[in-house]
């Protein structure tokens, strides 16, 4: 039977050098699955034992390397938006307008740029929507500190001056 991974130097210098470039532990193992056979020579069963993998595994790894090559190595990650309504950029275009709205001094709010999405998407979508959304963009929530718009500031420093001393539910002992 021939072998489909070829154990040349040139071949175990290339795998070394990516195994020490490993992004994740998923590469890694690719790597040490073909590097091990290209060295060592052992049988799929030896490597599966020693990756913790199923025989079948291995072989399927083995066969996709002698096809492709090293582009088995590139792992895509699970992630990523899938099911967008507007790409970045047009999202970008989208909040343009509140940009130059917020570095004025206006003040914005979630249902304003949400009326805008849906506008601009023909979709209706959620507030979380927009919250990820901005968060993507690198906005944060920044708003003033919350105060009673009838607090009477002199009444309440007038209060802390005079207030007796103890505890809230009476005068402490002393």
């Amino acid at each position: 039977m021939k072998s489909l991974i070829a154990g040349d130097k040139p071949t175990i210098a290339r795998l070394a050098e990516r195994l020490k470039r490993a992004g994740s532990h998923a590469e890694y193992q690719r790597i040490q699955c073909v590097l091990i056979r290209a060295t060592l020579g052992s049988s799929a069963a030896q490597i599966a034992q020693l990756l913790g993998w199923s025989t079948a595994t291995v072989h399927v790894l083995h066969s996709r390397w002698a096809k492709e090559g090293d582009a088995i190595f590139d792992l895509r990650g699970r992630g990523g938006r899938r099911h967008q309504y507007l790409s970045p950029e047009q999202e970008q275009e989208l909040l343009a307008p509140f940009v130059e709205r917020a570095q004025a001094g206006g003040m914005l709010t979630v249902a304003d740029i949400q009326q805008a999405y849906q506008e601009r998407s023909g979709k209706a979508v959620a507030p979380s929507t927009i919250y990820r959304l901005l968060d993507r963009h690198g906005w944060r929530k920044v708003v003033p500190r919350p105060r009673h718009p009838k607090a009477d500031v002199a009444a309440q420093a007038a209060f802390k001056k005079t207030s007796p001393r103890g505890t809230p539910r009476g005068l402490a002992p002393g």
